[in-house]
């Protein structure tokens, strides 16, 4: 597993005495009451302790990866030590992304969707995406983003899809199906989804198991070229005593041609787009004990702000930061390219990370640090291809990295062949 950002110094916060106590013995008007508590629970406890983590100041309900969520489960966002700065909920139904709007209260403490809309209510067979950012009286920034996934009839299955439909996505974009339960008619399933180009190119499907199905042509798309994707899986079996849900027709359009070159070893990414260099930017990759994948990995998803816990990725407590800025995602295991704004002088000469890809860049993030440039001008889709690096190549299911592998290996992965 992959760390998700440079090496972070040792976090030491001398924080507020907590809010609740302090309110509860002022209210009940005693100074020496207060001195006592300070002095029994010891002052350094209190005062000496650790930020709070994200899952401490910001609630989600339903949980995070909770699966087989029911229709009538409320959903919330919560920070009653925290004022929310913004909350996105997005629903993935039908092979289409939607946003659930909602409403942050006047005291900023918690988030629900409005009741009035037709979104308001969880549906079955759908996941939910929340991104959640919350400020603490202190000026810290917390974000957390989270997942789960409603309930599915037994006797149904359903793809989750990438891209969302009537997006603009760069040329290296992969289609991919997640499915909700394992396929054993692959041939089946794949036959049921037909993915068509203008202009035509042909689109071959490999199977990664059987929950995951993605599509690709030969070379990366044309800019311009307009891709749809008929998805015919209503009663199709999947499975014994299975079948499928879904009957769309969905569409993205390729952009523009970037492509982005990070070479570990002279610490440099250069950023190349419709055959001319944009610019070369000081980067700082994995260190020689956690070094960077090299291969090509394509950019799944961005966030302006994040979480990053090296725990959540096969690591011990090295590193925990709540508000990482300009995060772009490459692989599942946790490779990101992203802003740094607590390391200096390792920018275009040393390579420092548990594995990512860091760029310079200021605390809340900003578009003037390379940083900033870097994921203004990016897409989901765009390709960022490590050189030079001491690990070996990137797993071609990790993430959308099926361009590491060669066209006849990736046609004999479809079912159809």
């Amino acid at each position: 597993m992959r760390s998700s950002l440079l090496f972070c110094p040792e976090w030491r916060s001398h924080s507020r005495f907590p809010r609740r106590a302090a309110q509860l013995l002022l209210r009940a008007g005693s100074v020496t009451a207060l001195a006592l508590a300070l002095t029994g629970c010891g002052v350094g406890s209190w005062f000496d302790s650790e930020p709070p983590t994200p899952e401490e100041t910001i609630t989600i309900t339903p949980a995070d990866r909770a699966k087989d969520v029911g229709a009538a489960t409320r959903l919330e966002v919560s920070a009653p030590d925290a004022r929310l700065e913004r909350v996105k909920v997005l629903r993935v139904e039908d092979a289409e992304q939607q946003e659930v709007r909602g409403r942050i209260s006047a005291d900023g403490t918690s988030w629900q969707p409005d009741a009035s809309r037709p979104d308001g209510k969880l549906v079955l067979a759908a996941k939910y995406r929340v991104q959640a950012v919350a400020v603490d009286e202190d000026g810290r920034r917390y974000a957390r983003t989270t997942t789960f996934t409603t309930h599915v009839p037994d006797e149904r299955f359903i793809g989750y899809f990438k891209p969302e439909n009537r997006s603009t996505v760069g040329t290296g974009m992969i289609v991919s199906f997640s499915f909700n339960r394992p396929i054993e008619n692959r041939a089946a399933v794949e036959r049921a989804i037909r993915i068509t180009s203008q202009p035509a190119v042909p689109v071959v499907g490999h199977w990664f198991g059987k929950e995951r199905l993605d599509f690709r042509p030969r070379t990366y798309w044309q800019p311009g070229t307009r891709v749809s994707t008929d998805i015919r899986l209503r009663d199709v079996q999947g499975a014994p005593g299975a079948y499928g849900i879904q009957n769309k027709t969905v569409t993205f359009t390729v952009g523009r041609h970037q492509t982005s070159v990070v070479d570990a070893e002279s610490h440099t990414m250069t950023v190349t787009r419709d055959g001319e260099v944009l610019s070369e930017v000081p980067i700082s990759a994995g260190s020689p004990k956690n070094p960077t994948y090299n291969g090509k990995m394509v950019v799944s998803e961005m966030h302006d702000v994040t979480r990053m816990n090296g725990r959540t990725v096969g690591f011990g407590g090295e590193y925990d930061i709540s508000d990482v800025p300009h995060a772009v995602r490459l692989t599942a295991s946790g490779t990101f390219l992203h802003g740094n704004y607590w390391s200096s002088g390792v920018f275009g000469s040393t390579n420092a990370s548990h594995g990512c890809i860091g760029l310079r860049d200021v605390k809340g993030g900003s578009g003037d640090t390379p940083a900033g440039w870097f994921f203004d001008r990016t897409l989901v889709g765009d390709v960022v291809e490590v050189v030079n690096s001491t690990d070996r190549k990137v797993a071609p299911d990790n993430g959308l990295g099926g361009w590491n592998m060669g066209w006849e290996q990736w046609t004999a992965g479809s079912a159809l062949r």
